[in-house]
């Protein structure tokens, strides 16, 4: 019986997805080298500049500027948010990457296991009646100068029991999070892609720009979300961490998708309060000081096609913190080609009490810390990923992390602290299990403490 696809083929009936004609070890990373460098040459890096020892893409200069590469940070180091808010840099989410990434058809065959290509994920639309209200109709201006909260919150109020569509066209529009936007059970908010809902400037320790609380059935799609990282005044004494652009509690049947989140006090998008079924689809979720994206008390959570990066600021300063609160759990997660990159801390982070988190061909790579950290999670599934240029190691489980497999994954100069970010192009050599007599050695890649037990190290490939 042949083996079920690992990866899903998402745009089409499953038996439709068959996988290409295979390639080589050679012919596969001289490939993905080349498409590696397109899509990284096609864009350019988030607003928090992080510079690697060879930085990728462009540089960028200012009219009647001396050359930004004179007011570049040494490698390894971040721009501060004076520097970098000088440079004029798009605010659009860089979704390209992600969609042709995801598109591209690369199979390959290691042996006998054949990796067939993604395709483009489409999320579920959620349930909703047909009423459409305009928020302009409510009285919102979008000059950046209004506060627009309360004719944006009136627009949804409006909708009937049926729920619908509220939309914002082109325009920035001041929030007020003290006060929040509420979503209600049916609807969808579609942004227009000139649309960016901004966070007014707030001295407080809890606030979110969009709540979407106790409610199902939602839908969130389109333009851009800004905190008030830049200007936020804090509480003395605090990290006011949990002002958050999307906050989702208690909620199920959500998807948040088509969206740049950045600059939020606390997270770009946080998950918790019982919720699930909750999808997460082609968004940016960048410069934030505390998550790109945190998981807490869910179940049923799936992220695709997403970017999250440029974390820094408060601890834990992740990619991704899956990470409930005691006594609580997390439960049936699903990662995958996803970029997660540039974290001050770990890329993704699984902490106690979570169970069945399945990371699958995603990019993890140049965070300060692991690129996946478990610690005293409780299984899940690590495969097809790569993970590359972090300065500790590519994975580590550790405080008797139980139960995952990790399998297909490339590994590529990690643990940077000690070796250094190289740019070697060599083919990575294939390592069953873990192996200190091989060059490299997997335990510079992968560190598995003393106190974990059954762990499944499978297939994986290495190169320094």
């Amino acid at each position: 019986m042949a083996a079920r696809p690992l990866l899903r083929n998402r745009a089409v009936a499953l038996d439709s997805c068959q996988p290409q004609a295979a390639l080589n070890p050679i012919q596969f990373f001289a490939t993905l080298k080349a498409r590696t460098k397109r899509n990284f040459q096609s864009q350019i890096l988030s607003r928090r500049l992080y510079i690697p020892n060879r930085p990728e893409g462009p540089v960028h200069r200012l009219p009647g500027k001396n050359d930004l590469s004179r007011r570049q940070p040494a490698p390894g180091k971040y721009m501060n948010l004076a520097d970098e808010q000088t440079l004029r840099l798009p605010e659009t989410a860089r979704r390209d990457f992600l969609k042709k990434s995801s598109a591209v058809a690369v199979s390959v065959v290691f042996g006998s296991v054949a990796l067939p290509a993604l395709a483009a994920y489409v999320p579920p639309t959620r349930s909703r009646g047909t009423t459409t209200r305009n928020v302009r109709n409510y009285g919102a201006v979008g000059d950046g100068v209004h506060d627009d909260t309360a004719a944006i919150q009136a627009a949804i109020n409006s909708l009937p029991s049926t729920g619908g569509v509220v939309s914002i066209p082109a325009g920035t529009y001041l929030v007020d999070t003290t006060k929040r936007i509420s979503l209600r059970s049916l609807m969808l908010l579609s942004l227009a892609p000139g649309a960016v809902l901004k966070a007014k400037t707030s001295s407080v320790r809890r606030a979110y720009l969009l709540n979407v609380n106790n409610v199902s059935d939602v839908e969130i799609a389109g333009g851009q979300i800004v905190g008030d990282r830049d200007t936020h005044r804090y509480v003395t004494g605090y990290t006011d961490e949990w002002n958050h652009g999307v906050a989702i509690n208690g909620s199920k049947r959500v998807t948040l998708r088509d969206i740049r989140v950045s600059k939020c006090t606390g997270d770009g998008v946080c998950i918790g309060g019982s919720s699930s079924d909750v999808v997460i689809a082609n968004i940016v979720s960048t410069q934030c000081r505390r998550q790109g994206l945190s998981i807490t008390q869910s179940t049923n959570v799936k992220v695709y096609d997403s970017e999250f990066s440029y974390t820094q600021g408060t601890k834990p300063e992740c990619g991704i913190d899956i990470e409930p609160d005691e006594p609580y759990s997390v439960s049936n997660v699903v990662i995958e080609n996803c970029w997660i990159h540039h974290n001050k801390a770990n890329g993704v982070q699984i902490y106690k009490r979570t169970s069945a988190v399945t990371l699958r061909a995603n990019k993890i790579e140049y965070n300060t810390g692991f690129g996946v950290l478990a610690i005293g999670a409780g299984g899940g599934s690590i495969v097809s990923n790569q993970i590359l240029h972090n300065r500790l190691y590519g994975i580590g489980l550790r405080a008797a992390s139980h139960g995952f497999s990790v399998s297909g994954n490339t590994f590529r100069n990690n643990k940077t602290m000690f070796f250094g970010v190289k740019t070697s192009t060599a083919t990575p050599i294939r390592v069953t299990g873990t192996s200190t007599s091989t060059s490299p050695k997997t335990t510079w890649h992968m560190e598995i403490t003393s106190d974990c037990y059954s762990n499944s190290i499978g297939t994986n490939y290495y190169a320094q």
